[in-house]
């Protein structure tokens, strides 16, 4: 049974939270990025994935987090507006 971008969304969020290390942080948002492309999934599709993905991240409290989860997170939040930068620029 195929997951939805709501669940897969989920555990990626998931795995970033358990990351040992902010490379793997940046390794897990770079291979859903190119599982996206590689499945042609379409831009506008990917570019709210990136939106609710950061959304989400947002929501979580440096308070209610250890010191590596918050790390992970921070990271996982810029690489993704590097991401969406990096898209919009290509867009002109």
């Amino acid at each position: 049974m195929a997951i939805t971008l709501n669940e897969y969304r989920d555990e990626l969020i998931d795995k970033i939270l358990f990351a040992e290390t902010q490379d793997e942080v940046k390794q897990l948002i770079d291979t859903v990025m190119k599982t996206m492309e590689q499945h042609a999934v379409n831009g506008i599709i990917t570019e709210r994935f990136l939106n609710k993905m950061s959304g989400r991240l947002q929501t979580f409290n440096p308070m209610n987090e250890n010191a590596q989860q918050w790390s992970n997170i921070t990271t996982a939040k810029v690489e993704l507006n590097r991401i969406k930068h990096r898209k919009q620029l290509k867009a002109f």
